[in-house]
């Protein structure tokens, strides 16, 4: 008869056991203390070695208990055991060494389950269900908590709806340069282009995001998504001249006016997952934001188009691969006008993203665009001035081919945050406006703004550079402009330069400097002209601090010199020699206050203030200081 071998963890139990159960001799004299500490040591050893015997034998016992033995080593429903288990039977033994010296016998094991033992299965709730079920209640008017609005569970399936409320305010007081028709001023000592230069402009945006889409998007992106965001908006500007709000002068000098505008209108279909980590390939057709580069140098617009996107290598790479076509601008507002028919004006864009591409931290980005516009009839905007052509050299309809190559990075490089683009525009241009014929595009483009963080404080330095065109008589354009501008760059819109529209020729209101625009283009208009690549460049060395003060309060501070790149287009725009080419120091310092630290409300107030340099001053004869003062209240649900 074989002898099965008792188990291996019942003998290291046995052999931790037998120590435990003997008292230790005294070798030598010891203090009551001692004796104490040895007693309370002894109990505990044999409190263990008690504990071990009857966990043994529960053990034990339950095995018997679910599978009663079988001597021949039979399984209970007469088939023969593969696996023979041998638990011991230990009624009443002492200790774990009487256990481990017990003759072992054969059981059979455990039956396998089957499948008529287990019931139904009971459907369990996704974890957005769950929490309905717990009575948990919702606010619809708080976007901090669970609320339906705001995509925090499903509408119906997996199927989402998001809704985003933003309310943007401004009311700026300002002192700049306004046009006035020929001899249609009535200050003293104003002259026929330009009068007095007060003015006082109140804007009130309400704009709605709606979204509603399918997937949870926690770590993947959406199955699809369809997003419309539109837009009402109501301005008042107030003048001391007429002809400077509109081109008929029975208008006066005040204007009021409203619009509705659709910023986005588009479907986006997830097409297909390419790794375990959710990269993707997705389609987005219709309306929709667009930003070529990190800082919005070259295109920052809402137009039509189609927009294949997605990342590859855990997201390492992103890439787009985009057709748009310009949509028509409100002229007060600068929103899109959907009652517009499309633009002749086209751009193809493929750009890559990289991450980590050398450097830790820091992001470079590859862009490729081309610009193809066939905008030749004639458009006034809203207030009867004409936009294309510009009202500029020989004021001819134009077409322009022009292709950009870009580089751009943004992210930090140890201790140093910094965020740079590089642009290099080619193509043709028929007519140039002084040239009268057709002439090859050769521009120039370079920003970088550098930020050290020191505790609360953010140093910065900005530079930037934009050619300028030496001869506007010969056949380059070197003037480089952008598609549509709108930078985030040397205190953004809080700077002067950057926010005002700074006009160069009176009637025919062509711009030096558009609104939130740092490019002197001498565009009649960024939103509704062309690009003209027959301009005075600019040049800007700035610098800047942000002082986070409290959590809610952050103070920042900006000062730029700026300058023209080359005065030779403007001498022969204003047929005036000899102009400078210093613009000023442009100082502004913005105050922003979250009372509540979040974003849901944003109270901003803003001083800006032009030093007008030479150039200034020899293009406009004002002896005051041009300012403006920006308060602005944003509300977002």
């Amino acid at each position: 008869m074989n002898r099965i071998k008792p188990s291996l963890s019942l003998l290291l139990a046995a052999s931790f056991a037998l120590p435990l159960l003997g008292a230790a001799p005294v070798a030598k004299a010891e203090t009551y203390e001692e004796c104490v500490k040895r007693v309370e040591s002894f109990k505990q050893r044999r409190r263990a070695g008690k504990q071990l015997e009857q966990r043994l034998a529960d053990v034990e016992c339950a095995a018997l208990r679910q599978t009663p033995a079988a001597v021949d080593g039979t399984a209970p429903d007469g088939g023969t055991s593969s696996t023979v288990i041998a638990p011991l039977v230990t009624p009443d033994l002492p200790n774990a060494a009487a256990a481990a010296r017990a003759v072992p016998r054969k059981i059979s094991p455990v039956p396998r389950p089957q499948v008529s033992q287990f019931k139904d299965p009971v459907p369990v709730p996704d974890r957005w269900r769950i929490v309905d079920s717990l009575g948990y209640q919702e606010n619809l008017l708080d976007p901090y908590n669970r609320n339906i609005l705001k995509g925090d569970k499903p509408l119906h399936d997996d199927w989402f709806f998001a809704a985003t409320l933003i309310s943007d305010t401004v009311l700026e007081p300002r002192r700049s340069v306004t046009p006035v028709g020929a001899s249609s001023s009535g200050s003293a000592g104003a002259t026929d282009i330009f009068g007095s230069s007060d003015q006082m402009v109140f804007s009130q945006t309400i704009l709605a995001e709606l979204v509603y889409y399918k997937g949870d998007t926690t770590f993947r992106p959406p199955d699809y998504e369809f997003r419309f965001t539109p837009a009402i908006n109501y301005n008042r500007v107030e003048l001391d001249e007429i002809q400077g709000i509109n081109a008929d002068p029975a208008e006066g000098d005040t204007r009021s006016d409203d619009h509705v505008g659709i910023q986005a209108a588009f479907a986006d279909v997830h097409l297909r997952n390419v790794g375990t980590r959710y990269d993707f390939d997705s389609i987005r057709v219709g309306i929709q934001p667009f930003t070529a580069d990190f800082r919005g140098f070259l295109f920052n617009d809402s137009p039509f188009g189609v927009r294949l996107f997605g990342n590859r290598e855990n997201n390492v790479f992103q890439y787009n691969l985009a057709w748009f076509r310009r949509m028509e601008k409100d002229t007060n507002s600068g929103l899109n006008d959907v009652s517009e028919d499309l633009r002749d004006d086209d751009i193809y864009v493929a750009n890559l993203y990289w991450q980590d591409l050398g450097v830790l931290g820091f992001t470079s980005q590859f862009t490729v665009l081309y610009n193809r516009n066939r905008e030749t009839d004639i458009q006034y905007d809203n207030n009867d001035f004409i936009v294309r052509p510009s009202s500029f050299g020989e004021e001819r309809p134009k077409e322009y081919d022009v292709t950009y190559l870009g580089y751009s990075g943004d992210g930090h490089i140890g201790w140093l945050n910094l965020s740079t683009s590089l642009y290099y525009a080619v193509g043709t241009e028929d007519p140039a406006p002084f040239y009268g014929d057709e002439t090859d595009i050769s521009a120039l483009f370079a920003a970088a703004e550098a930020g050290i963080d020191q505790d609360w404080v953010r140093w910065r330095v900005s530079a930037l550079y934009a050619s300028g065109d030496e001869d506007p008589y010969d056949d380059v354009s070197q003037g480089f402009d952008a598609i549509i501008e709108n930078p985030l760059f040397a205190g953004a819109d809080t700077s002067y330069w950057i926010r005002q529209n700074v006009p160069l020729v009176g009637g025919g209101r062509v711009a030096l400097s558009g609104r939130n625009g740092v490019l002197n283009s001498l565009r009649s208009s960024k939103e509704q002209g062309q690009s003209n690549f027959t301009n005075p460049g600019t040049q800007l060395l700035g610098v800047g601090a942000d002082f986070d003060v409290l959590p809610q309060l952050r103070l920042s501070f900006n000062v730029n010199q700026l300058w023209f790149d080359d005065t030779a287009v403007l001498e022969v725009a204003r047929n005036q020699g000899g102009i400078d080419t210093d613009i000023g120091v442009d100082a502004s310092v913005a105050a922003i206050w979250r009372p509540w630290m979040h974003q849901n409300v944003v109270c901003r107030l803003s001083y800006a203030q032009l030093i007008p340099g030479e150039g200034y001053q020899d293009l406009y004869l004002d002896d005051a200081s041009p300012y403006s003062l920006l308060a602005n209240l944003i509300l977002t649900y």
